[in-house]
């Protein structure tokens, strides 16, 4: 009896390894290690939904929200804008993953 392979009945495609399907991990990397472009990069790709990720405004401000509070005056102006299209719940819930963040790294670090 022949097995056949997963892709066969799943239609999976391979990863783009050199493309755009390793911007977020490449750039979530970068942002563990603190990164302050990363941080901008990653409020570029949820605030637009490209590069295979759907569009979160939630996590567009949380990662503006990082960049812009060390300093990318970039990053100030897109949580500026995209803002003006979430609920002050949505805004707390942005906050919120943030700090957490912020918090994870503080352990990663000691």
């Amino acid at each position: 009896m022949e097995l056949a392979k997963i892709e066969t009945f799943a239609k999976i495609q391979p990863a783009d390894v050199n493309g755009s399907d390793m911007l977020v991990a490449n750039c979530l990397a970068a942002a563990a290690d603190g990164c302050i472009d990363a941080y901008y990069d990653l409020g570029v790709v949820y605030s637009t939904g490209s590069h295979g990720v759907d569009c979160d405004l939630i996590e567009a401000h949380k990662w503006f929200n990082l960049a812009a509070s060390r300093g990318h005056e970039e990053a100030n102006w897109c949580r500026a804008d995209i803002s003006d299209e979430m609920t002050a719940r949505d805004i707390c819930e942005a906050q919120r993953r943030a700090r957490e963040w912020l918090r994870c790294g503080d352990a990663r670090a000691a």
